[in-house]
């Protein structure tokens, strides 16, 4: 695929509450103004369907989790496809019980998944307690080509590791995304 000359992106970031459902409402909204706009791409903030949980260690949150496809990723599929533009969002992903990732999923202008990337770097400190939920991610550090270029997509703490960065780089990323 040939990447656009001229990339229009639009970052969401927003205040969040404890209602999941409020909190795609909003980034739903926000994407939808963003494409309005002239966005190509919206990148959504980390873990933008919550509060960050990670300050405290409880096990209810695991209830957030959700897995990819599943319903948050298939929602903003639908959306990227009704609009024609590509998104990034940063899910809290249950592969499987007791195996929960920090996971960035790309949405492609057609509502598939183009691929997704799992945050690699966790921290472990007071009021990072991430390591409670999160285990490292596991598909290395590829970037993921979609219609607007190859993204090389890594997820926050992972910014703190200038070796993820060159790696995408190196693998032919044309723009670096962190939710």
């Amino acid at each position: 695929m040939t990447s656009p000359a001229k990339l229009t992106v639009a970052l969401v970031q927003q205040s969040n509450n404890d209602n999941a459902d409020e909190n795609m409402a909003k980034s739903i909204k926000a994407i939808r103004e963003a494409a309005q706009k002239g966005a190509q791409l919206v990148v959504l903030q980390e873990l933008h369907r919550s509060l960050y949980f990670c300050q405290t260690e409880d096990v209810d949150v695991f209830d957030l989790a959700e897995t990819i496809p599943g319903p948050s990723s298939n929602t903003l599929g639908e959306l990227a496809k009704e609009l024609n533009i590509v998104i990034v969002a940063s899910l809290f992903e249950k592969r499987a019980t007791g195996l929960y990732h920090n996971t960035a999923v790309v949405l492609e202008k057609d509502g598939s998944i183009a691929g997704k990337y799992r945050k690699m770097h966790i921290p472990d400190d007071p009021g990072f307690y991430e390591k409670f939920y999160f285990t490292p991610g596991d598909l290395g550090f590829e970037p993921i080509q979609t219609s607007v270029g190859k993204l090389g997509v890594l997820v926050c703490w992972d910014q703190w590791f200038p070796e993820a960065a060159r790696l995408m780089a190196m693998a032919g990323a044309e723009l670096l995304i962190y939710p």
